[in-house]
């Protein structure tokens, strides 16, 4: 690497990184440390042992980990923001709303009195059903109101063309979490699930007065079987360019035959808005309109009924959301309890009045500080990214530089939006739980078709500040950090910067490097499909994928259920790029000397430790394999382990030698960016 380009950086790294102030702690939590793990041998387990040791998940919740307790420490912020503004509804109109919404939920008297009066208008709808020619008209209805249909219909820029929205339409309809429950018979776990969905479906459609709920639960899982069969597999739908199938509207019937698609265009508000729509599945689509005709309608009539149930169960009475909890809290996730009301309160005045709860959040706990750090941490890694880009021994200069040119346009969103949405045409009432749910949805899905024709929101958030977690959204080329994921473990301001970097530095490494993932390397810098690589580097590239594929693909969290590799590629690469830009960006920080010593650990191997203490988690076993099935990320002990293995610094670190078992020959390491 040239000394000029590394004193460069170094300028930028030295002025955030408190060289000169006062000593830091190390940041590791070498309470945690088992002693009787070598880091060698199991990186992982030796920096987490005692933890994972010592903790117990709380019975409330599917898993347990830095995601998990960040989120659960930040409800009371959320709850005491939020009885404030129901203290104070003459603040402001989105006080009244936020204080309103948490009130119906909290209200369960009032609930009990209405009972499944909020469904009747939804299941009236499905009861007045005379023939399959009017089904397109009640999905386009709920669609409106985000319930789980045979197909869905989503809006976001065209892939092809990101100046423009489109609508887009996905295959959808199932009551589990992945089409291998309905279809993996030889698995006991997953026979066992469906089996116990069946009675799930059948004890709720008794609860709303269905006196045939037997056999009707018997005829949804049939066809949501069916429907199973016609669905594209999680791998199959990572593939942008297979899932750009740009249809006019009035080629829709060559798909679907005899569908009434005028109807359905209408009734969802996107007729007159465009004249094309992408299809994300073509032939799921057309399987789908041979399953309609070939089902009796008695049998969809009960499928709607159930789906329109399902979608409000928890915002129904106590019998309701207990049975709801019992199969989708206990039998699929392994969940011994309900979080107490007032959190599952406070997630759904979250979901329907985000950006004003999170407005609000910002205001109370994100300090102005917070965000200046954050936003010369990120320039210093896309910095370190930028110079990676150009020692990367298997991509030639055509690619490089291109990919210098979709680094040079990515855009940086820290802490919370620039301008805040605006929910006054949205109607809360403090008595109405389930008509204030669906009220916020419809206001969601209006928001969303109003797209159509408009020129590009470039300053929309798709997470709210008080959300934990980040993305990358390559249709926008863009990486977002909410606020709330500045903060322990993900940073410490108290903490030398090494910890730092290991932690939230990869977390911003990790999205800089989705630009660049096995999808992400797809689009261009303007956030199009295109393909902008050399065949050469396309080849490289390729072999590089294939042998992260297999390392994942051995990884077995539970006995008898393995990674998948190639569902979990995107990320694995994101993990394992992440990791090295701010290695990277962390040794040049350092200016040439040697990182202090601290609590015995050399500024390296504390590095690796604040990497792998994010990855601190545990989690159910039933709970695992719905991620195993559904989770495009890899489970947390081989986001850690799995990611170190491949890193040359962690060998130097750790002096990680043949035979000890995190040890990959350098021939097996897979260094991408």
């Amino acid at each position: 690497m040239k000394n000029h380009l590394v004193s460069a950086l170094m300028l930028a790294l030295l002025a955030s990184a408190g060289v000169h102030a006062e000593p830091k702690t190390s940041g590791v939590d070498i309470g945690n440390i088992d002693g009787a793990v070598r880091p060698q041998d199991n990186f992982f387990l030796n920096l987490n042992g005692k933890w994972l040791a010592n903790t117990e998940i709380p019975s409330d919740k599917a898993s347990w980990g830095s995601f998990e307790k960040l989120d659960d420490d930040t409800k009371p912020q959320l709850r005491a923001i939020i009885e404030a503004a129901a203290a104070n509804p003459a603040g402001s109109p989105e006080a009244q709303r936020i204080g309103d919404f948490f009130a119906s939920y909290m209200d369960e008297a009032r609930l009990e009195q209405v009972g499944l009066a909020p469904l009747k208008a939804d299941f009236d709808r499905v009861a007045a059903l005379t023939n399959k020619q009017q089904i397109p008209a009640l999905i386009a209805h709920f669609n409106r109101y985000g319930y789980s249909v045979p197909y869905g219909v989503a809006i976001h820029q065209d892939n092809k063309d990101s100046t423009k929205y489109v609508a887009d339409l996905y295959q959808d309809g199932l009551g589990l979490p992945d089409r291998d429950y309905y279809l993996k018979k030889s698995d006991k776990k997953l026979a066992d699930a469906l089996a116990k969905y069946e009675q799930h479906v059948a004890k709720m459609l008794a609860l709303a007065g269905n006196a045939n709920s037997a056999a009707d639960a018997k005829a949804i899982v049939a066809l949501e079987t069916d429907l199973a069969r016609l669905q594209w597999t999680k791998v199959e739908l990572r593939d942008p360019v297979k899932a750009y199938n740009k249809v006019p509207l009035d080629k829709l019937s060559k798909l679907a035959p005899g569908y009434d698609w005028g109807t359905w265009l209408n009734d969802t508000g996107i007729a007159g808005k465009v004249d094309y729509v992408i299809v994300s599945q073509p032939s799921y689509i057309t399987g789908f309109n041979k399953l309609l005709a070939k089902t009796p309608l008695a049998t969809w009539k009960a499928y709607f009924q159930w789906h329109a149930l399902h979608a409000n169960a928890p915002y129904l009475a106590k019998a309701f959301a207990q049975e709801n909890f019992a199969f989708y809290g206990k039998v699929l996730s392994g969940v011994n309890e309900q979080e107490p009301r007032w959190k599952r309160a406070v997630n759904a005045t979250d979901t329907a009045l985000g950006e004003a709860l999170g407005k609000l959040y910002v205001e109370q706990h994100f300090p102005a500080e917070r965000k200046e750090r954050m936003e010369q941490l990120v320039k210093n890694l896309l910095t370190a990214f930028g110079q990676s880009i150009d020692t990367l021994d298997w991509m030639g200069p055509d690619t490089r530089k291109e990919a210098h040119a979709k680094l040079a346009k990515f855009t940086t969103k820290i802490g919370y939006p620039n301008k805040w949405r605006d929910y006054s045409a949205l109607v809360v009432a403090k008595d109405d739980l389930a008509g204030n749910v669906q009220r916020s949805r419809a206001f969601e899905y209006a928001k969303e078709v109003n797209k159509l024709g408009k020129p590009i929101d470039r300053d929309e958030w798709g997470m709210t500040p008080q959300t934990v977690n980040a993305y990358y959204n390559p249709e926008l080329n863009e990486i977002v950090f909410p606020a709330v994921i500045l903060q322990p473990p993900f940073f410490d301001a108290a903490a030398d910067d090494a910890v730092n970097y290991g932690a939230i530095g990869a977390v911003i490494g990790h999205e800089i490097s989705h630009g660049f993932d096995d999808q992400g390397a797809q689009y261009d810098g303007d956030g199009n499909l295109r393909d902008w690589w050399t065949k050469a580097d396309h080849k490289n590239f390729a072999a590089k994928t294939r042998m992260l594929v297999k390392q994942y693909n051995a990884y077995s969290p539970v006995k008898g259920y393995y990674v998948n590799g190639e569902l979990t590629l995107g990320e694995n690469i994101a993990d394992n790029s992440g990791a090295a830009i701010a290695y990277k960006a962390y040794l040049l920080s350092l200016g040439g000397k040697p990182a202090p010593v601290i609590d015995g650990l050399t500024g390296e191997q504390r590095f690796y430790m604040g990497f792998g203490q994010v990855w601190r988690a545990k989690i159910r076993d039933a709970q695992q394999i719905v991620y195993l099935k559904t989770d495009p990320h890899s489970p947390d002990q081989f986001r850690a382990n799995g990611t170190v293995r491949n890193q040359p610094g962690f060998y130097e670190a750790f002096g990680v030698k043949p035979g000890d078992k995190m040890y990959l020959a350098p021939k097996d390491r897979v260094i991408m960016w």
